[in-house]
């Protein structure tokens, strides 16, 4: 079945620079995360605990980054203060080729970290600014897929680097990361700075946020998927590798199959689900979560190496399947259910739930799979199903939650409920507003995407 027009890949022809930037920094990313620990340990003369140590002093001091810099979001725009956290990045890697004590590494990955964070919050505030009511899906679903693939790109990228193994290698890597976020920075010149109109109400601030009992909801339904999120990276490969005592290029395989999954697939599915309920997409999505752990459960009681191996990967491609599902709609619920005057806010307050999950989730996995499979999977079930609660919870109560992806509800489906602002309760427009002196570029921007998308 051929997709109607509205359901294509959003267009990109304006909005290029800002992909282009995304891409730079996610292959920045994808060359040094692997190789962060490595890179200290053959640099400096201090011990693997000493940097551990280091690195997660910084990301703990740096959970408050994103809600402070929110009100400044709210006041400036997004533009300025997503190109001060490409600069902090780009000033905390160049500090790590000078580094050689571990409160030297804490600054420096603090400014890494803390930009980072301030990132992911401004970008939420750019898309819902730029993208037209009923695209914000694909466009998130877009920008995670090209990060994926810029991820992808960077390991391989890594994997060449780390072949070589010396000293020159890892600082250059470093250095093309710092070189990745100053490129950011000058690609998101040429971007409009949207902000708020004047006049429009930002009474109350960071207690009115926090007052949104409905949103709070929001917040803790992006905790649990977060928690899931990290599982790839910290469970699922030492679980098949050290666990199952499968081959290790199984945990290879579960990586470069979740890739190319979402980096492929993201755009193909969100455009298959214009007109569903978004509430019951995040459902589904937490439901393939809970399968791909029951099956990882599964494994551990297979003798047949082979069977094992393909238990773990049809895992893999449930797990994928619930991170496709949900990233761009959590991503669109999460935005445009703050109100324009405090969108900066609103995301910071939803992204600290992510770094919140990512400062928990090492310690808390390693701990449930140090006691055994019988322990980590079904906690991890529990938390999807507290997911699916919870995106039910908001499907009844939040607005852009019982919405249809794409604006557009499938025939036969339940007539969404008027949108209000999930704030206030009042009417909300879902139209970014802007300056006066940057009304026009947005406006342009919008209607170069609706004249390819009619």
């Amino acid at each position: 079945m051929s997709l109607p027009p509205r359901t294509a890949r959003p267009a990109t022809a304006r909005h290029r620079r800002f992909v282009a930037a995304i891409v730079i920094d996610s292959v920045g990313t994808g060359v040094f995360v692997p190789v962060s620990m490595l890179y200290f340990l053959a640099t400096t003369s201090l011990t693997l605990v000493q940097v551990g140590a280091a690195l997660t002093t910084a990301g703990l001091l740096a959970l408050p980054a994103g809600p402070v810099i929110g009100g400044l979001v709210d006041r400036c725009g997004a533009k300025p203060v997503l190109q001060a956290a490409n600069l902090a990045q780009a000033l905390g890697f160049a500090g790590y080729l000078l580094v050689d004590q571990a409160w030297q590494i804490a600054v420096c990955a603090w400014l890494n970290s803390a930009g980072r964070a301030v990132s992911f919050s401004c970008y939420g505030v750019i898309v819902t600014a730029l993208a037209a009511p009923g695209r914000r899906e694909r466009w998130f679903g877009l920008l995670g897929s090209v990060r994926n693939l810029g991820y992808a790109l960077g390991g391989l990228a890594c994997a060449v680097a780390v072949g070589f193994g010396t000293q020159g290698v890892y600082s250059a890597i470093v250095v093309v990361n710092a070189l990745s976020c100053a490129g950011a920075f000058v690609l998101m010149r040429a971007m409009p700075n949207i902000r708020p109109e004047a006049g429009q109400d930002a009474a109350g601030g960071w207690g009115r946020v926090l007052r949104d009992r409905r949103y709070l909801l929001v917040v803790a339904h992006q905790l649990c998927f977060a928690i899931s999120l990290f599982a790839l990276n910290i469970a699922i490969p030492v679980y098949a590798v050290d666990v199952l005592g499968l081959p290790g290029w199984t945990a290879g395989a579960v990586f470069v199959l979740n890739t190319l999954l979402v980096g492929f697939g993201q755009g193909i599915v969100v455009g298959r689900l214009s007109g569903r309920i978004r509430s019951r997409v995040l459902v589904a999505g937490h439901v393939c979560f809970a399968a791909g752990y029951a099956l990882f459960l599964a494994a551990d009681r297979v003798s047949a190496l082979a069977l094992a191996v393909g238990v773990v990967l049809i895992g893999a491609g449930s797990y994928t399947f619930g991170e496709i599902l949900g990233g761009p709609v959590a991503a669109t619920v999460a935005a445009e259910s703050a109100p324009d005057a405090l969108r900066g806010r609103y995301l910071a307050l939803n992204q600290l739930a992510v770094t919140v999950a990512g400062a928990l989730a090492p310690a808390v996995l390693s701990g449930l799979l140090s006691i055994g499979a019988a322990a980590l999977w079904p906690a991890m079930v529990g938390v999807s199903v507290l997911g699916a609660l919870l995106a039910t919870a908001i499907g009844k109560v939040v607005p852009a939650a019982r919405s249809p992806i794409g604006g557009v509800r499938r025939r036969g489906g339940t007539k969404p409920a008027p949108v209000t602002n999930s704030a206030t309760g009042g009417p909300s427009s879902f139209t970014p507003s802007t300056t006066h002196d940057t009304r026009r570029s947005a406006s342009a921007l919008r209607s170069a995407d609706d004249t390819r998308n009619p």
